[in-house]
Protein backbone atom coordinates (compact mmCIF):
# COMPACT_ATOMS: atom_id res chain seq x y z
CA UNK A 1 0.00 0.00 0.00
CA UNK A 2 2.87 2.38 0.83
CA UNK A 3 4.40 1.76 -2.61
CA UNK A 4 1.10 2.57 -4.34
CA UNK A 5 0.73 5.82 -2.38
CA UNK A 6 4.34 6.75 -3.18
CA UNK A 7 3.81 6.15 -6.91
CA UNK A 8 0.60 8.20 -6.93
CA UNK A 9 2.34 11.08 -5.11
CA UNK A 10 5.22 11.04 -7.59
CA UNK A 11 2.80 11.16 -10.51
CA UNK A 12 0.80 13.97 -8.93
CA UNK A 13 3.84 16.13 -8.22
CA UNK A 14 5.23 15.53 -11.70
CA UNK A 15 2.02 16.78 -13.33
CA UNK A 16 2.08 20.08 -11.42
CA UNK A 17 4.79 21.53 -13.68
CA UNK A 18 4.17 19.48 -16.82
CA UNK A 19 2.01 22.08 -18.58
CA UNK A 20 4.63 24.85 -18.30
CA UNK A 21 7.37 22.55 -19.50
CA UNK A 22 5.31 21.31 -22.47
CA UNK A 23 4.42 24.85 -23.57
CA UNK A 24 8.07 25.93 -23.34
CA UNK A 25 9.23 23.00 -25.51
CA UNK A 26 6.59 23.55 -28.20
CA UNK A 27 7.37 27.27 -28.41
CA UNK A 28 11.08 26.65 -28.92
CA UNK A 29 10.40 24.08 -31.64
CA UNK A 30 7.46 25.86 -33.33
CA UNK A 31 9.42 26.50 -36.54
CA UNK A 32 9.89 22.75 -37.14
CA UNK A 33 6.35 21.76 -36.02
CA UNK A 34 7.84 19.03 -33.86
CA UNK A 35 7.25 18.56 -30.16
CA UNK A 36 10.80 17.29 -29.71
CA UNK A 37 13.80 16.32 -31.78
CA UNK A 38 15.07 13.88 -29.15
CA UNK A 39 15.20 10.37 -30.62
CA UNK A 40 17.07 8.36 -27.97
CA UNK A 41 16.58 7.75 -24.30
CA UNK A 42 18.16 5.88 -21.40
CA UNK A 43 15.99 4.74 -18.48
CA UNK A 44 17.53 3.67 -15.18
CA UNK A 45 15.92 2.27 -12.09
CA UNK A 46 14.64 -0.64 -10.09
CA UNK A 47 13.67 -3.71 -12.20
CA UNK A 48 14.86 -2.05 -15.44
CA UNK A 49 17.19 -3.86 -17.83
CA UNK A 50 15.19 -7.05 -18.30
CA UNK A 51 13.81 -7.14 -14.78
CA UNK A 52 17.22 -6.74 -13.12
CA UNK A 53 17.36 -5.62 -9.51
CA UNK A 54 18.92 -2.35 -10.75
CA UNK A 55 19.37 -1.75 -14.45
CA UNK A 56 19.17 0.49 -17.49
CA UNK A 57 17.34 0.42 -20.83
CA UNK A 58 18.41 2.25 -24.00
CA UNK A 59 15.65 3.17 -26.48
CA UNK A 60 15.99 4.43 -30.05
CA UNK A 61 13.05 5.72 -32.08
CA UNK A 62 12.80 3.89 -35.41
CA UNK A 63 9.99 6.20 -36.57
CA UNK A 64 8.09 9.03 -34.81
CA UNK A 65 6.00 6.52 -32.81
CA UNK A 66 7.92 3.21 -32.91
CA UNK A 67 11.00 2.45 -30.88
CA UNK A 68 13.28 -0.44 -29.96
CA UNK A 69 14.99 -0.91 -26.62
CA UNK A 70 17.73 -3.07 -25.13
CA UNK A 71 18.74 -3.20 -21.52
CA UNK A 72 20.89 -4.87 -18.91
CA UNK A 73 21.52 -4.63 -15.23
CA UNK A 74 22.52 -6.40 -12.07
CA UNK A 75 22.17 -10.01 -13.26
CA UNK A 76 19.72 -9.71 -16.13
CA UNK A 77 19.04 -8.38 -19.62
CA UNK A 78 16.12 -7.75 -21.95
CA UNK A 79 14.68 -5.91 -24.92
CA UNK A 80 11.45 -4.64 -26.38
CA UNK A 81 9.50 -3.02 -29.18
CA UNK A 82 7.57 0.13 -28.25
CA UNK A 83 4.58 2.03 -29.67
CA UNK A 84 4.40 5.62 -28.34
CA UNK A 85 1.02 7.34 -27.95
CA UNK A 86 2.49 10.63 -29.23
CA UNK A 87 5.30 11.21 -31.76
CA UNK A 88 7.76 12.02 -28.97
CA UNK A 89 10.33 10.02 -26.98
CA UNK A 90 8.96 11.71 -23.84
CA UNK A 91 5.51 10.13 -24.26
CA UNK A 92 4.00 7.04 -22.64
CA UNK A 93 3.89 3.85 -24.68
CA UNK A 94 2.86 0.21 -24.95
CA UNK A 95 5.67 -2.29 -25.26
CA UNK A 96 6.21 -5.97 -25.99
CA UNK A 97 9.16 -6.92 -23.81
CA UNK A 98 11.51 -9.87 -23.24
CA UNK A 99 13.01 -10.36 -19.77
CA UNK A 100 15.90 -12.66 -18.85
CA UNK A 101 16.32 -12.61 -15.08
CA UNK A 102 19.65 -14.06 -14.01
CA UNK A 103 22.66 -15.24 -15.97
CA UNK A 104 24.51 -18.56 -15.82
CA UNK A 105 24.20 -20.28 -12.43
CA UNK A 106 21.97 -17.49 -11.13
CA UNK A 107 19.40 -17.82 -13.97
CA UNK A 108 15.90 -17.51 -12.46
CA UNK A 109 13.49 -17.20 -15.40
CA UNK A 110 12.82 -15.73 -18.81
CA UNK A 111 9.50 -14.29 -19.96
CA UNK A 112 7.83 -12.23 -22.65
CA UNK A 113 4.77 -10.02 -22.54
CA UNK A 114 3.09 -6.63 -22.93
CA UNK A 115 3.63 -3.63 -20.67
CA UNK A 116 2.30 -0.11 -20.30
CA UNK A 117 5.12 2.39 -19.67
CA UNK A 118 4.27 5.83 -18.25
CA UNK A 119 6.70 8.68 -18.91
CA UNK A 120 6.22 12.12 -17.43
CA UNK A 121 7.36 15.15 -19.44
CA UNK A 122 10.47 15.62 -17.30
CA UNK A 123 12.15 12.51 -15.84
CA UNK A 124 9.86 10.04 -14.01
CA UNK A 125 8.92 6.65 -15.51
CA UNK A 126 7.24 3.46 -14.35
CA UNK A 127 5.83 0.41 -16.06
CA UNK A 128 3.36 -2.34 -15.33
CA UNK A 129 2.64 -5.38 -17.45
CA UNK A 130 2.30 -9.13 -17.74
CA UNK A 131 4.98 -11.71 -18.46
CA UNK A 132 4.37 -15.20 -19.82
CA UNK A 133 7.07 -17.46 -18.36
CA UNK A 134 9.13 -19.14 -21.05
CA UNK A 135 11.72 -20.95 -18.94
CA UNK A 136 12.58 -21.37 -15.26
CA UNK A 137 16.09 -21.98 -13.92
CA UNK A 138 17.31 -24.79 -11.69
CA UNK A 139 16.74 -22.86 -8.46
CA UNK A 140 13.30 -23.41 -7.01
CA UNK A 141 11.73 -19.94 -7.03
CA UNK A 142 8.21 -21.42 -7.10
CA UNK A 143 6.74 -24.19 -4.95
CA UNK A 144 6.27 -27.59 -6.59
CA UNK A 145 3.30 -27.39 -8.95
CA UNK A 146 2.71 -23.69 -8.12
CA UNK A 147 4.52 -22.10 -11.09
CA UNK A 148 2.17 -19.56 -12.69
CA UNK A 149 1.81 -19.22 -16.44
CA UNK A 150 1.76 -15.41 -16.28
CA UNK A 151 3.17 -13.00 -13.70
CA UNK A 152 2.91 -9.27 -13.03
CA UNK A 153 5.88 -7.17 -14.14
CA UNK A 154 6.70 -3.66 -12.97
CA UNK A 155 9.56 -1.16 -12.81
CA UNK A 156 10.17 2.37 -11.56
CA UNK A 157 12.92 4.86 -12.31
CA UNK A 158 14.08 7.92 -14.24
CA UNK A 159 14.71 8.56 -17.93
CA UNK A 160 17.09 10.88 -19.76
CA UNK A 161 16.39 11.65 -23.45
CA UNK A 162 18.76 13.18 -26.00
Amino acid sequence: MKILVTILLLIATEKLAAQDYYEERTKTNSTTNLISQETSCVSVGILHGGGSLVGADLEFLLSPRFGAQVGAGLVGFGGGLNFHFKPDIRSSFISVQYYNQGIGNSFAQSMVGPAFVYRSQKWFTFSVGLGAILEVGDEEIYDEGEQPDVILTYAIGAYFPW
